[in-house]
């Protein structure tokens, strides 16, 4: 795994040595993502640098930026192509030759050959950038369901790309000017979601599109879709069978290494049957990793050692405790933006942990997406069909009154009759962003204050649900919020949570669930079969019956969860109130500092509701510290 950063070389901007400079900066900025080597490539149009975390071909033959046998084309690539064996033979066939075993030589074979079409062949996770010296163009990708972050700046006729925000401010034409809506998105979603950054001129590139540039015009276009249209006809067991072969396939390809490899492991059925496929493939005992909480309601150890046991791998465990204050400003900055999924305090401890032993991690990311394995998808399924009993005008002009009335009246019964008749008011699109919010309308503007009010005051970043929802190509309302999700929570919250807090450990790693084979089959599994009555993942616990046992498969489902109210009144206490409390705070450029006392104060008194608010406060406070730019 690696990191890369480049930009476009104008006639406006200073001579070689400068942008040298430059480089050798942004490099420095992403070493954490490749410690092990470094190299620039600066001609009179371009300038692009690579750090390398030494995978495949551990010989300098690897080194990057690299130049294609034919001279043409440089290529500065983040990732792994897990069939780059089968196609590096297929070229060999007709008659090409390599001068290393890398994967990243493969890929310039086949775009000199297919051009961006080559994308389309690809199995694997990456982030490339490829200059045509010829055309004297630019050509950046990003894998289909956006497992490496690709970051881009254009702008009074300047361009820049990094993997991460951080290695593109070297560059000094790059400003950092804050982008209100995404502000209101951060706090609505706890991430920034693609296209956007927290930057005005600064995006995301989205994941399945590839991007072409000559520095004066740019075109952008999507390869890759995952599509619901189809449901298979196939039986249960038919289903079953299939889907565990593809995802043993799967797992099978991502343990191809130069280097130590092992995984994560929670429990659940994700990661375990992860581990209990790997286990399969190897004759050494699989190295599992897992992380646990000084609280039984959020540990989950037992069960990794339950696994860990069945398939006799070298486990080992870690507690978060009370390490959590000391860590959390350092670890909130590697993120570079705002970023509020709390799971990534253990997703840090999980791959440092995974460092000390390997240096490649499998992991059981995307079993939620794919198979609908969240709570939330029971209760807005069950919301929904409440929803479909009663007429649009009942809903539209009664229940709000009706959640009025219930609000009126402070107890938690009422509470959730006020949030049930809101929500069944709603269209189903609307009614699955409320489901996703972290941070409530009426909290939010009960705060907002200033610009940034100014600012936002007709946008809401539901827009951002229903446009993927109403894409989908479905008229199942499962499939379209499970298609949603892969569009935006899976990239935007889960994939930067990981990639992040594996990169900044120096560790890969790699997610069976997100091959993409994978990934196009479950969408054809009827929906029934994932979501069956109560049972989340339904066909792939079917699937992994032969494997698993039953108190593992049909458990409640916890995942990384973390005690946060706890947190926020016990350890993270002193944090709160030196950072977010303080009267030269980041949050109170925007919000009202009363009203932030007032919902702390309430914490403090046992009033849990607002503790994703607060939390989300604090976390935008850790980045502004960090991180502050003009507002």
């Amino acid at each position: 795994m690696c990191g890369l950063a480049g930009f476009l070389r104008t006639a406006s901007t200073p001579g070689r040595e400068a942008h040298q400079g430059w480089l050798d900066n942004m490099g420095q900025a992403i070493l954490h993502r490749g410690p092990d080597a470094g190299s620039t490539w600066l001609d009179d149009a371009v300038g692009l640098v690579h750090r390398r975390l030494s995978i495949l071909d551990l010989s300098d033959a690897g080194t990057q930026p690299m130049v294609s046998n034919s001279g043409r084309y440089v290529i500065a690539y983040n990732g792994e192509i897990y069939n780059f064996q089968e196609l590096r033979d297929d070229l060999i066939s007709q008659g090409h030759s390599f001068r290393t075993r890398t994967d990243t030589e493969v890929l310039l074979a086949l775009y000199e050959i297919h051009g961006p079409e080559c994308l389309q062949l690809l199995n694997g996770m990456f982030a490339l950038a490829i200059w045509d010296r010829t055309a004297r163009k630019l050509f950046l990708a990003r894998d289909r369901l956006g497992k490496k972050p690709l970051y881009f700046y254009e702008a009074n006729g300047q361009f820049a790309f990094a993997s991460e925000l951080k290695a593109l401010t070297p560059a000094p034409f790059v400003k950092t000017e804050l982008r209100h809506d995404a502000i209101k998105d951060f706090f609505a979603y706890q991430y920034v979601a693609d296209p956007k950054t927290i930057y005005k001129n600064v995006h995301k590139l989205a994941p399945g599109h590839w991007l072409e540039t000559d520095g004066t015009h740019t075109h952008q276009q999507q390869y890759w879709d995952v599509s619901f249209g189809s449901p298979s006809s196939a039986s249960l067991d038919e289903l079953q069978d299939g889907l565990y072969n593809l995802i043993d396939d799967a797992v099978r390809l991502r343990m191809v290494s130069d280097v130590p490899l092992g995984a994560f492991l929670s429990g659940g059925i994700d990661s375990s049957a992860v581990v209990g496929l790997m286990a399969g493939h190897t004759s050494t005992p699989v190295t599992t990793c897992a992380i646990g909480f000084d609280s039984k309601r959020f540990d989950e150890v037992r069960w990794a050692k339950k696994v860990a046991d069945q398939f006799k791998t070298d486990h080992h465990e870690f507690t978060v405790k009370d390490n959590v204050a000391d860590s959390l400003a350092s670890i909130a900055r590697f993120f570079d933006e705002p970023f509020a999924d709390p799971s990534f305090v253990p997703t840090y401890f999980v791959s440092q942990l995974a460092r000390q032993k390997v240096t490649v991690a499998l992991a059981g990311d995307g079993g939620d997406e794919n198979f609908a394995g969240y709570s939330k998808y029971y209760t807005d399924q069950v919301e929904n069909r409440l929803r479909g009993l009663f007429p649009a005008g009942i809903r539209h002009n009664l229940f709000p009154g009706l959640a009025r009335l219930a609000g009126l009246i402070n107890s938690g019964p009422t509470r959730k009759a006020k949030s049930l008749l809101g929500t069944l008011a709603l269209d189903p699109d609307e009614a699955f962003f409320i489901t996703n919010s972290f941070f409530r309308r009426d909290v939010w503007n009960d705060l907002v204050t200033g610009e940034l009010k100014r600012e936002t005051q007709g946008y809401d970043p539901a827009d951002i649900t229903r446009a993927h929802y109403k894409n989908a190509d479905t008229d199942d309302h499962l499939s379209s919020i499970l298609y949603t999700d892969i569009k935006t929570y899976l990239p935007g919250d889960i994939l930067v949570k990981v990639d992040r807090m594996s990169m900044a450990n120096s560790l890969e790693t790699r997610a069976p669930l997100l091959d993409y084979r994978v990934v196009e089959y479950a969408a054809q599994i009827p929906a029934a079969l994932k979501l069956n009555g109560k049972e989340k993942k339904y066909i792939l616990k079917k699937a992994f019956e032969r494997m698993l046992p039953e108190d593992i498969l049909y458990r409640k489902k916890m995942g990384f969860s973390v005690p946060l109210a706890h947190w926020l009144r016990h350890e993270l206490r002193p944090t709160v109130e030196q950072l977010l409390l303080s009267s030269n705070s980041g949050v109170a450029n925007f919000f009202e500092p009363a009203g932030i006392r007032n919902l702390w104060q309430r914490h403090l008194a046992g009033d849990d509701q607002f503790t994703q608010e607060l939390w989300s406060l604090l976390a935008f406070e850790l980045w502004w510290q960090q991180y502050q730019v003009s507002a």
